[in-house]
């Protein structure tokens, strides 16, 4: 996958249309949490080094297509601002004669971040006419945001299409760290995939299954795979909407000649409580008054072998209910052996991001993915349109 990247354009007195991802937490009007920001810097920095002048675009939340002081990008702007060490001038709107006038009197190194582009409904239905208006606030386009590659609006998509368009540093390094994963991996090649549900794991087990030497399934979706087998699974999470697929899945590992690892042994509640007793059970078959809430230290064990000569992993979800302290170790010790693993490493989705950032592990491993549902989409195998749009023609 060859991307047009910004290193391929000279934006000196250009104005840049640029689409970040600055849908970060925010209480009381604070953000709590600016990672997202930083994520996006190198790319800001470079554009402004090089001579631009910025508009940027991002969404915040889920306004609905209405204008909503909820969601305004204000307390955004303030830390963007902060974080950026210059001025961030907070547009009034996305659109209309007051932002246009904003956008024309930009001078070279100005930074100008719209509101909140969701607060219009033709954002999210890639509206051609909403778009154009975007792009006509810059003579040249460029995307950063990960987070919301696998969605085709107006900002990430629809833009691109009267742009010359590039990709900032952020998606470049994403798509560098994600592609080899599905094109062409260095082996041995381990898969941790968690999280509760089969239904929405299947795809990327069954896209990761093309490449892939070994694949552990811990969490709650490991239940549906270990009631196929004919083992006891007590009260713990199962789909049996999906024990079919399981089925074929396993069938078709064996098939490739792919190694899967499942729970061995279980650290399990007697309900879905924080404060439930833990009870280790030493072996696959659980009580029928347990739930299971964690791997336990034999399936730890089989873990870290597989991980110790690997060349390349990818880690999608948690191993257990980590949020729970009682609950969390399975998840602790995986992060832990894969800062450890001397291979490429890889970590994307939401949960098993939130687990390796809370072990303060991130920084151990060569890639944590920025895009939670991107990162998902992405390793699937889908065609995601903003990053579509972005490639070499």
């Amino acid at each position: 996958m060859k991307l047009n990247t910004i290193r391929d354009y000279d934006f000196n007195g250009k104005r840049v249309v640029i689409r970040v991802d600055f849908n970060v937490p925010v209480k009381d009007g604070v953000v709590t949490d600016d990672t997202r920001i930083k994520a996006a810097l190198p790319t800001i920095n470079y554009l402004l080094d090089h001579g631009a002048s910025l508009v940027v675009m991002s969404h915040f939340g889920r306004p609905k297509g209405k204008k909503n002081p909820e969601f305004s990008m204000a307390p955004i702007a303030k830390k963007f601002q902060e974080d950026l060490g210059k001025k961030v001038t907070l547009a009034p709107d996305v659109i209309g004669p007051e932002v246009e006038k904003e956008v024309k009197s930009l001078k070279k190194g100005d930074v100008l971040l719209l509101e909140n582009v969701r607060f219009y409904p033709q954002e999210e239905a890639n509206d051609p006419e909403f778009a154009k208006t975007l792009a006509s606030y810059g003579d040249v386009y460029v995307n950063d945001a990960f987070g919301t590659a696998h969605r085709a609006h107006a900002s990430t998509e629809g833009v691109a299409h009267y742009l010359p368009s590039f990709a900032g540093l952020l998606i470049e390094k994403e798509v560098k760290f994600m592609a080899p994963l599905l094109e062409n991996p260095e082996h041995p090649f381990v898969v941790i995939i968690g999280g509760s549900k089969v239904s929405s794991k299947i795809s990327v087990l069954e896209s990761m299954l093309k490449t892939c030497d070994t694949i552990v399934i811990g969490g709650g979706m490991a239940y549906t795979f270990q009631a196929v087998l004919g083992h006891k699974i007590g009260k713990s999470l199962v789909e049996p909407d999906f024990f079919d697929t399981a089925k074929e899945f396993l069938a078709k590992a064996k098939e490739k000649g792919v190694k899967v690892i499942l729970p061995v042994d279980n650290q399990c509640g007697d309900s879905f409580d924080e404060n439930t007793p833990k009870t280790y059970i030493d072996g696959v078959e659980i009580p029928d008054d347990k739930m299971g809430m964690d791997i336990g230290p034999k399936t730890v064990a089989l873990i870290k072998d597989a991980l110790k000569d690997a060349k390349s992993v990818v880690w999608n979800g948690p191993m257990g209910v980590f949020e729970f302290a009682n609950f969390a170790q399975g998840t602790q010790e995986v992060a832990k052996a894969l800062a450890e693993c001397k291979g490429t490493t890889v970590v994307g989705g939401g949960d098993s991001v939130a687990a390796i950032n809370k072990f303060h592990l991130a920084d151990k491993v060569s890639h944590v993915s920025t895009g939670g549902g991107a990162s998902l989409e992405f390793l699937e195998g889908k065609n995601l349109p903003g990053i579509a749009a972005l490639e070499k023609k």
